[in-house]
């Protein structure tokens, strides 16, 4: 049994059942869609053909991200008993939270100064490779490791985790502002799939712009080849997420089960 709580944000998306297998509490963001605010409970207010309904339907999502009321609230039951806490945020290149779990955590050390202690390590990653990194703690976690000892695997291996993305869908680029309407046009009519990944300040970056979808897929299996640790050798994990597009997903998954049995 580790000496400490180790804990993330629903950002890491995964699954209810695998955050509660590998005892990791988590504290969950909010969006908001047609002036309705749902609590990012991962899909047990509302399913993922409902969310992806509405954004299909023209819906836009606005998220937000966890406050500092909400951290002193799900830590505070770990520091008033004395239980020491290391906490995983979302990318500071992303959201604001890494800031705003610092300001709880120095709330609750000076709320309880002979109790627990909350330590808040950035992730500098998003979605699943957030949620890589987090299971890849709990490994450490679970081989014995302290609390310093966890911080210090994740602080020295987490820049060597790679995050990589497309979307066949220029829609959502143009309605948040990411893009113009004539770049929209162009790239929707030929096609194009920008291909983007998490830098090492963990912010978004465009890396190629890609035609066509099925070259799209075969790009993800080629630039997960030229990077994986150990090539063809790789014994590691690789988590792949979809929003609404299970097939493709599955396109790249059996592209790269080819190239690492």
């Amino acid at each position: 049994m580790s000496d400490f709580v180790l804990t993330c944000e629903s950002a890491a998306d995964r699954t209810r059942e695998f955050f509660a297998s590998r005892n990791i509490p988590v504290v969950c963001f909010h969006y908001e869609i047609d002036d309705v605010v749902y609590t990012d409970d991962l899909y047990q207010s509302i399913t993922p053909d409902e969310f992806f309904a509405q954004i299909a339907a023209g819906a836009m999502p606005k998220t937000s991200q966890v406050s500092v009321g909400e951290y002193e609230e799900f830590w505070e039951p770990f520091v008033a008993e004395g239980k020491d806490v290391l906490h995983l945020t979302l990318s500071s290149g992303i959201s604001g939270t890494y800031g705003s779990a610092c300001v709880a955590a120095q709330m609750l050390a000076d709320r309880y100064p002979q109790g627990g202690k909350v330590r808040v390590i950035d992730s500098l990653a998003a979605s699943s490779g957030f949620g890589l990194l987090a299971e890849c703690a709990a490994d450490v976690r679970d081989g014995g490791a302290s609390l310093d000892e966890t911080a210090a695997w994740i602080e020295e291996h987490k820049l060597n985790l790679h995050h990589w993305f497309f979307s066949t869908d220029l829609s959502s680029y143009l309605r948040g502002g990411r893009i113009s309407a004539a770049s929209a046009i162009i790239g929707t009519a030929l096609k194009i799939c920008p291909l983007m990944t998490v830098d090492c300040e963990g912010g978004l970056s465009p890396r190629e712009k890609i035609r066509t979808k099925k070259r799209a897929i075969s790009e993800m299996a080629k630039t997960m080849m030229a990077h994986v640790q150990d090539g063809a050798e790789y014994s590691g994990k690789c988590i792949m997420s979809h929003s609404a597009c299970r097939e493709d997903a599955e396109a790249v998954a059996a592209l790269i089960e080819e190239q690492v049995p």
